[in-house]
């Protein structure tokens, strides 16, 4: 149970995990919650403060998100954005109109009134807007504290309680307050004690895993990527040699990726991984298959299969450990009201009904930046934990049609090559993601003084902040010239290499 909490009221805005990380920044737990939440007498035990956000409704003519008197009555702070800003005037009666032009991009914001969530930001500012409607008329009892150079309200307070209503996003960086905005939200009007550190959620985790898991055995299925071996390395500290990681070698990792574990949990002591090598067996499994998905339904089964073997071999394993974070659990709660999410890109996603274990998830309440200061301050090394996302299908989805032995060894190599001289150059931690994609298709080349026939690889490598849009990066052209010669001179079978440059929208980040 959290001491203390703000709620996000998640109206569909693309900016509702923003707010979420902001508030988190400030070292304040906050929970993201559906409007329908607000009826809940239970919710609001411990909160401190209560966010609405944007979203892309309208309150005309729709009382869908109308707010309820329980929000009210508890004199809770509250803040809303966009659309949480015309949900509050509407509920006090203020007018609304309807428009047809949007408000949307950088305006400048004009502050007229010295308020305490203002404190500290310049009376003149660039804000970021995005909304339809606008309040043309704030509610009685109310003041407006902003405008921006269009004609609508673009800030309002309660006269005699601390309710905000802002009609621009502070959460995004084009709104230039240096975070001050959601900062006085935080510290000055919920009065949030900060608890939330690295070193409380660990000391928190720790008691709450001893507690659950008691004498029982837990295993979990641990794939090298940052969520599995943070998962693995906090619930280490807290039960030890009760904790079994089970590590599959599917033939579609990537070069040395078991070393790279080892290398990573090297300074924890007495951890049980246990390594199974069943690559011939997914291998031989995946002949002849070209479709993507149907790779990954094969893959994710013949997981299963060998997982539960090995899992039937611990005795007294009672619990099944999983490195949910919460950006899953927000998105599979969107998609139904309190659906339990398992990940299924994780591979463990459909562990069958008979093993009857229990679910124990140390990340889900977890922000992605969040999980990796934890890796970083539980002793995984931190090349481990700064590791680019990797595919739970792994290669599968980098090797376009059927994917073969030999062409997994292939992709491993050129890759390796592409990602030891981003390190080298110091490019990787500028990049989001970067990788190697194998093209069935042959090409001619000129090796010696013979014509050779060989394999095609692109390369790939993306800026993004949320995965869910992305631009190519930028390479300067000697490096991606250097790194094609040596592709080409150290992996034989290659004779071309070609460069991704498209975005996502329209392209996927991975091919497959």
């Amino acid at each position: 149970m959290h001491e203390e909490k703000i709620l996000v009221i998640d109206y569909g805005s693309q900016y509702t995990q923003l707010i979420a990380r902001r508030i988190r920044e400030n070292n304040t737990y906050c929970e993201v919650l559906n409007p329908s939440s607000l009826n809940k007498k239970e919710i609001y035990s411990n909160v401190i403060g209560v966010i609405l956000s944007g979203g892309p409704s309208s309150v005309t003519n729709n009382d869908t998100y109308d707010l309820p008197d329980l929000l009210f009555k508890k004199n809770i702070p509250l803040l809303g954005v966009c659309f949480g800003m015309q949900l509050i005037c509407k509920k006090f009666n203020g007018i609304i109109k309807e428009s047809t032009s949007r408000e949307y991009g950088k305006a400048v914001l004009e502050i007229t009134k010295d308020v305490k969530i203002f404190k500290g930001v310049n009376k003149s500012i660039e804000a970021w807007m995005s909304h339809g409607d606008s309040v043309i008329k704030a509610p009685k009892n109310f003041t407006i504290i902003a405008s921006t150079n269009k004609k609508g309200l673009s800030a309002i307070k309660s006269d005699n309680k601390e309710i905000y209503g802002i009609q621009f996003h502070p959460e995004v960086t084009h709104t230039l307050d240096k975070g001050k905005i959601i900062f006085n939200f935080v510290n000055n009007i919920c009065k949030s004690n900060g608890s939330w550190t690295t070193k409380n959620i660990i000391e928190n985790q720790v008691a709450e895993i001893k507690n659950k898991v008691k004498n029982d055995h837990v295993i979990l299925g641990l794939s090298g990527g940052v969520d599995s071996s943070v998962a693995a390395a906090i619930i280490h500290k807290a039960i030890k040699d009760q904790l079994t990681c089970i590590f599959i070698d599917n033939g579609l990792l990537r070069l040395n990726e078991k070393n790279q574990v080892e290398e990573g949990f090297k300074d924890f002591k007495n951890i049980k991984i246990i390594y199974i090598d069943s690559s011939k067996l997914f291998l031989k499994r995946l002949h002849g298959i070209t479709d993507p998905e149907e790779k990954r339904k094969v893959i994710g089964k013949t997981f299963i299969d060998v997982f539960q073997s090995e899992a039937k071999k611990i005795k007294n394993a009672k619990w099944l450990a999983q490195g949910t974070i919460y950006p899953d659990v927000i998105e599979s709660a969107a998609s139904s009201d309190n659906a339990h999410l398992i990940k299924s890109h994780h591979n463990v996603g459909g562990l069958p009904k008979d093993m009857n274990l229990k679910l124990l998830e140390p990340l889900r309440e977890l922000f992605k930046d969040e999980v990796r200061k934890l890796g970083i301050d539980l002793g995984i090394k931190p090349k481990l934990i700064n590791r680019h996302p990797f595919p739970g299908p792994g290669l599968a989805v980098r090797i376009l049609g059927e994917v073969r032995e030999d062409y997994a060894d292939i992709l491993r190599s050129a890759d390796d090559i592409f990602i030891k001289m981003l390190h080298d150059r110091g490019l990787y931690n500028k990049i989001s993601q970067a990788f190697t994609v194998f093209m069935p298709v042959k090409s001619v080349g000129v090796t010696g003084d013979g014509r050779s026939y060989g394999n095609v690889v692109s390369l790939r490598a993306v800026k993004t902040i949320d995965f869910m849009t992305a631009k190519p990066f930028d390479f300067p052209f000697d490096f991606l010239e250097e790194v094609s010669t040596r592709i080409i001179n150290e992996v034989p079978e290659i004779s071309r290499v070609c460069l991704d440059i498209s975005s996502k929208p329209p392209s996927t980040i991975e091919w497959e």
